[in-house]
């Protein structure tokens, strides 16, 4: 997801206090938040939604948007856009915004800075958005995309070690890192494809990830194919739908992936949670996420 709005620097933090800060959480936290990740959906009604998806609405009325949201039945988000500040708004403010609307962070998006610089990137801020994403409450943060122009053989062969480097960061406080793909990581990269590079060049405990399976289906690709090669290390999903014939975008139940037969796969998967994204649509955004939401009532995705 691309940061689309302005960077506010809200106020300055010692760089060796923050060190200090995520140095003093104990490591023992890392655990504790798979306990109840998933349970019982159908008691529970957890329910998340990328933000990004609601991008617009997000952007004219940030409490406005997680009010409708919350009125669908979403309970938790992943963010996108991390700058320095949470849409404009400080953690302090972001965190007050949450807790009148009822929702919570559950993960967040960032970009590496390759080529596109910016704060609360891998590369730039990195602690200070662990930070700040730890005191808002989120379990993970993903490296969410690479710009067409960082998609290049000296990157791919330095991500891995990036993604370690931003792993051991965000396990200090707790948090999990992990990594959202689209179809592009689907191509071949040396004697392999570039999604598979990732996966096995980088730990398997600090990073998870994050399939999208739309992205996937869309490389023609197997998701279920490759929670058996990689058990346990796609603990996210990004659950969107694909038309058939133009394989776009289009409302989860709408489309043509068999969603039965990958969510039946989810214990060799690794999952811990999944979010509903459409990131673009012929109509009204909030009703597509309404039809959504009313075809996912249906079924009993755990």
């Amino acid at each position: 997801m691309v940061n689309l709005l302005p960077a506010i620097v809200y106020h300055q933090i010692n760089h060796m206090k923050r060190r200090h800060f995520l140095q003093s959480i104990s490591l023992a936290t890392a655990g504790l938040y798979t306990n109840n990740l998933m349970a019982d959906f159908s008691k529970k009604k957890s329910l998340g939604v990328q933000l990004y998806t609601v991008r617009d609405a997000v952007a004219k009325n940030l409490e406005g948007a997680l009010e409708k949201l919350a009125a669908l039945g979403f309970d938790n988000i992943e963010l996108f856009g991390y700058n320095g500040t949470f849409f404009g708004k400080s953690p302090a403010e972001f965190k007050s915004i949450l807790a009148k609307t009822g929702i919570s962070v559950f993960s967040s998006h960032h970009t590496t800075g390759y080529a596109i610089k910016g704060k609360g990137t891998l590369t730039d801020g990195w602690e200070k958005a662990v930070e700040d994403l730890h005191f808002v409450g989120a379990k993970y943060m993903a490296c969410s995309f690479l710009f067409p122009n960082e998609r290049t053989t000296e990157n791919y062969k330095a991500l891995p070690e990036l993604l370690d480097k931003s792993g051991t960061v965000t396990k200090s406080a707790g948090i999990q890192m992990a990594y959202h793909n689209h179809d592009f990581e689907f191509q071949k990269f040396e004697d392999t494809l570039v999604y598979d590079h990732l996966l096995t060049k980088t730990s398997s405990d600090l990073v998870k990830m994050e399939m999208d399976l739309y992205w996937t289906s869309k490389a023609g690709q197997d998701p279920v194919k490759y929670f058996e090669k990689y058990p346990g290390r796609f603990e996210l999903w990004h659950v969107k739908d694909m038309s058939a014939g133009a394989g776009e975008i289009t409302e989860i139940g709408n489309g043509v992936i068999d969603f039965d037969r990958i969510f039946a796969a989810r214990k060799k998967a690794g999952l811990k949670h999944w979010f509903v994204e459409q990131d673009t649509t012929k109509g009204e955004m909030f009703e597509s996420l309404k039809t959504s939401v009313a075809n996912l009532s249906k079924k009993n995705y755990k």
